[in-house]
C-alpha cells in the first residue's frame, strides 16, 4: 500500500514537472510568421540586414516574448540589434522601439544556433499579429578572396548565408533581397527561385518553410569600398571648470580588405586613381561638435598639414590625409584634439549634481571600431561619478595626475568593442563638485609666488659673509 501511494506521488509529481516544462517552453512555439522579407545590404564593409516579420499568436493564450535565431559565425560578428513594433497602417504608422536581450531555449532542437528574445510591449492576444522590423548589424563578416591582390586589381569579397531564414518558427512565406555594391557578381548560389536584376539578387518566395529550415549559399562579388577600421581608438575628454573642455583621440587606423602585395607605385596611383588602387583610401571626414577651437591632427613625425577645417552653427566637418594612401593591411596612427566651450556640454540636474553631455562614439563619419575607450577626465575633487550610458559598456574608475593637482583627478572609463555608427548616441556621467576646489590652484600658485617672495627677501637681508 506504501509503495503504491509512493508510486502514485512520483507519478503526479512527474506529470507536474512535465506541464510546468512544457508551459515553460510553449511561448516560442505558439507563434506563426506569417510573411518574412529580409533584405541584405552589402555596399560597404558594414552589413545591414533589415527583417520585417509578421508574427500571429496561434496559441491559446497571450504571448509577450518573441524569440530570433542567429548561428554561432554571426553572433561572433554581430555589433547590434534592434528591434520596432509597427503599428497603424500605410502613411499613420508609428513604431514603438522594444527590448532584445540573448536568451537560451533548454527545449530547442540540437542545432548550432544562438537566440535572442523580443519583448513585446502588449502581449499578443490568441489569434492577434503585430509586424515587427528587426535590424542585425555584422562587422569583419565579408571575407575577401583573393585575400591578396596587387595594386592595380579590384577586390572581390565572399559573402556567406542561407537563402532560408533561420527561426524557430513555421514561416508561411519569406523572401531575401541581396544588394551588392555594382553588377560585377563573380559567381552566386541559386536556391530556385532566384532571380537577380542589376545589383538585386532575390531569393523567394519560399512557402510553408519548417522550423530551422536553412538553405547554404554565397555571393562572391566586388566590393571596393574602404575597409576603414579602427583597431583602437582611445578618447580623452577633460573637463576643467574654468571653461574649457579638452578632447583628444588617439587612432590606430587600419585597412582590413583584402592585403595589398608587390610595390607601390605612386605615379600610377596619381595618375591612374580610379583604376589603380581602387579599393584603397586616402581622406577620411571626422564630424565635430559645432564651435570647436584649437584643432589639431598630427601624428608620431609631427603636425600634418593636409587637413581641411569647415565650421558652421550646427556641425563642424575636419577632412584629413594621412601621410599615405592606405592598401589591404597597411596601417596609420594619428592624434585629433579640439576644444569646446564648457556651457555647451556641462549642466546641472535637479539634485545639484554636474553633469556632462556628450556624444559616445567615433568622429570619423562610417567607421567600425574594434575597441572603443572614452576616459572622462572630472576635475580634482569631483566624487560620486556615475556614467548612464545606452547601450551595455564595461565601466571602471581609474586616477590621472597633472601640473598642480594634489589628490588627483578621478577618470571615469567606459570601453565598448566592436562600435559602428548606428551606436553613436549621447551619454552622461554625473557627479558631484564642491566649488571650494576651484581655489586649490590659484591658492597653491599664490602661496608657491609667497614662499619664492619670502626667500628672495631673506635671502638679501641674511649676510654670509665670514668677516666681521
Amino acid at each position: 500500500m506504501e509503495a503504491w501511494i509512493r508510486a502514485r506521488v512520483t507519478l503526479a509529481l512527474t506529470l507536474f514537472a512535465l506541464l510546468f516544462f512544457v508551459s515553460r517552453s510553449s511561448p516560442p512555439l505558439q507563434f506563426v510568421i506569417s510573411n518574412a522579407e529580409r533584405r541584405i545590404d552589402l555596399s560597404s564593409h558594414i552589413i545591414n540586414v533589415h527583417l520585417t516579420l509578421k508574427v500571429e499568436n496561434t496559441g491559446t493564450r497571450p504571448a509577450s516574448e518573441v524569440v530570433l535565431a542567429l548561428t554561432p559565425t554571426e553572433v561572433d560578428h554581430l555589433a547590434m540589434v534592434d528591434a520596432l513594433a509597427i503599428k497603424g497602417k500605410r502613411k499613420k504608422t508609428t513604431s514603438v522601439r522594444l527590448e532584445v536581450k540573448p536568451t537560451e531555449l533548454p527545449d530547442a532542437p540540437p542545432i548550432d544556433a544562438k537566440y535572442f528574445t523580443i519583448y513585446l510591449a502588449d502581449p499578443l492576444n490568441s489569434g492577434e499579429s503585430t509586424t515587427l522590423e528587426v535590424l542585425y548589424v555584422f562587422t569583419h563578416f565579408l571575407e575577401p578572396f583573393p585575400a591578396e591582390i596587387a595594386q592595380s586589381e579590384s577586390q572581390l569579397v565572399f559573402y556567406h548565408d542561407t537563402a532560408l531564414i533561420l527561426s524557430p518558427y513555421h514561416i508561411k512565406q519569406q523572401t531575401t533581397f541581396i544588394k551588392t555594391p555594382s553588377t560585377k557578381v563573380e559567381s552566386f548560389i541559386r536556391v530556385e527561385p532566384t532571380k537577380r536584376v542589376g545589383t538585386e539578387i532575390k531569393y523567394g518566395p519560399y512557402e510553408d518553410c519548417p522550423p530551422y529550415s536553412i538553405s547554404p549559399i554565397h555571393v562572391h562579388f566586388e566590393n571596393n569600398s574602404p575597409f576603414a577600421v579602427v583597431e583602437e581608438l582611445v578618447q580623452e575628454i577633460e573637463i576643467s571648470h574654468w571653461g574649457n573642455i579638452q578632447v583628444t583621440g588617439h587612432y590606430t587606423l587600419v585597412h582590413a580588405g583584402a592585403r595589398h602585395k608587390g610595390v607601390f607605385s605612386r605615379v600610377d596611383y596619381q595618375s591612374r586613381q580610379f583604376s589603380n588602387g581602387a579599393s584603397s583610401f586616402r581622406y577620411l571626414l571626422a564630424r565635430l561638435p559645432a564651435r570647436v577651437h584649437s584643432v589639431y591632427y598630427r601624428d608620431e613625425i609631427g603636425n600634418i598639414s593636409s587637413s581641411h577645417l569647415r565650421t558652421n552653427s550646427l556641425k563642424s566637418e575636419l577632412e584629413i590625409e594621412p601621410r599615405y594612401p592606405l592598401f589591404g593591411g597597411w596601417k596609420a596612427t594619428f592624434v585629433i584634439g579640439y576644444g569646446l566651450p564648457l556651457q555647451d556640454f556641462l549642466f546641472e540636474s535637479s539634485d545639484d549634481k554636474r553633469y556632462l553631455n556628450f556624444t559616445f562614439g567615433c568622429p570619423l563619419i562610417g567607421m567600425v571600431v574594434d575597441k572603443l575607450t572614452i576616459k572622462v577626465v572630472l576635475p580634482e575633487g569631483s566624487t560620486d561619478p556615475s556614467p548612464v550610458v545606452p547601450f551595455p559598456v564595461e565601466h571602471r574608475l581609474e586616477a590621472k595626475y597633472s601640473s598642480l593637482d594634489v589628490i588627483g583627478r578621478t577618470v571615469v572609463v567606459l570601453e565598448k568593442k566592436n562600435f559602428v555608427p548606428m551606436h553613436n548616441s549621447h551619454f552622461q556621467v554625473y557627479y558631484t563638485f564642491n566649488p571650494i576646489f576651484m581655489l586649490a590652484e590659484p591658492l597653491m600658485l599664490a602661496s608657491a609666488f609667497f614662499m619664492f617672495f619670502v626667500a628672495c627677501v631673506a635671502y638679501i637681508h641674511i649676510d654670509l659673509s665670514i668677516r666681521k
